[in-house]
């Protein structure tokens, strides 16, 4: 009797037809002659997982599997639907050969390619600068821990006074070459060396100071230069700063984030930077020269009589440039008027003095207001 196909691929009835592949795919790689050469027992099970595979990767044969079980699918009924036998050596009726192909690293005849010398790792750190720093550019040294060749072995992980040998495996080249039996007979595939991982050659005696590996982590002093301009959250990248690469490979890069710090009074968008400035009641009203602060320094600016709280002072030039540029965006100051607290009593008379001398007209917004609300109220 034969065994049910569901429970020669190990699946359920339920199962999907990725999952019957996949089950396929374990299966078939597990007892694949080639994997068990002169095993006929793991020879008999992959014929019987190619015929299950057949059988219930096609829709129309799994339909009639499903209903009427083997028998409707056996090729002694009418119109039954298996031919070939599955398996090794008898063909592989409707499976397709991707299938099988995929499991050894991408078909026969092809393989594999070399594993060549890999590039160094990229590296990622984070660095924090003043606000200044950022609007003007600066250098920075900081140090980082980095893959570099061993000074010991100079990078060939062979002990001192020793050389690598050439792989006897692959005889240097990092592959080697096999055959395998399929449906079309004798074919010939490529796989990387297992015994030098691809590299081509091996160490007999490693170097004691990187076990073999030919690189060390260490720290070392890099200079980074911090362009003007640039925003916090923005990424620079140093290259050839990150791992070293094996074997005269290239290095990565350096991934550095930067992070501005918050200013005291500055705050920075994009080119342009804004602040508030305090100011007394009496210089709003008198008007008055005061020196106000810039990410260059100060500057002296004529604050004109009746400036109202809010108002926004333009000041070109004095804000931050792009990366890469020369221009530099504005700084907007915006005026906020401070009313005094915690006044005597003689003060406070002389600004009932002063309320009582001056006419409403010099209040424009209020008056504006007050006929607006006249109007809008009918009275």
């Amino acid at each position: 009797m034969k065994r049910d196909y569901y429970e020669t691929l190990g699946v359920p009835k339920s199962a999907t037809a990725d999952e019957i592949k996949k089950a396929f795919r374990k299966q078939a790689k597990q007892y694949h002659p080639d994997v068990n050469p002169g095993n006929a027992d793991a020879e008999a099970k992959f014929k019987e997982v190619n015929e299950a595979y057949e059988i219930l990767s096609d829709s129309e044969k799994k339909s009639r599997y499903d209903q009427f079980g083997h028998a409707g699918v056996d090729p002694s009924a009418a119109g039954g639907g298996f031919h070939g036998g599955g398996g090794f050596g008898g063909g592989f009726g409707g499976i397709n050969m991707e299938d099988i192909f995929d499991m050894f690293g991408g078909g026969f005849g092809g393989g594999a390619r070399q594993r060549g010398p890999q590039r160094g790792r990229d590296l990622r750190t984070k660095v924090t600068i003043a606000f200044e720093q950022a609007v003007f550019g600066t250098t920075i040294e900081m140090s980082v821990n980095c893959l570099e060749y061993c000074g010991t072995c100079s990078g060939s992980g062979a002990k001192k006074g020793t050389t690598p040998i050439k792989c006897t495996a692959c005889g240097g080249s990092g592959q080697v070459r096999y055959v395998q039996r399929t449906m079309f007979g004798n074919m010939q595939s490529v796989r990387t060396c297992d015994s030098c991982g691809g590299k081509g050659n091996m160490i007999k005696e490693k170097c004691e100071s990187c076990k073999g590996a030919g690189r060390i982590r260490k720290a070392k002093k890099i200079e980074i230069n911090i362009p003007a301009g640039i925003e916090s959250g923005q990424t620079l990248s140093v290259s050839g700063e990150g791992d070293v690469g094996e074997k005269g490979a290239p290095s990565g890069n350096l991934l550095v984030t930067v992070e501005v710090k918050k200013h005291k009074i500055f705050n920075r968008q994009g080119m342009d930077i804004f602040c508030d400035f305090p100011i007394t009641f009496v210089e709003a009203t008198l008007g008055a020269a005061v020196e106000i602060p810039t990410i260059d320094g100060k500057i002296e600016h004529k604050i004109p009589e009746g400036t109202q709280t809010d108002t926004v002072i333009t000041l070109k030039g004095k804000g931050a440039p792009r990366i890469g540029g020369k221009v530099r965006g504005n700084q907007y100051v915006k005026v906020v008027v401070e009313i005094p607290k915690n006044l005597s009593e003689s003060q406070k008379d002389i600004l009932r003095s002063f309320a009582n001398s001056v006419d409403e007209k010099s209040y424009q917004s209020k008056k504006s207001f007050l006929d607006k609300m006249k109007d809008a109220l009918g009275i």
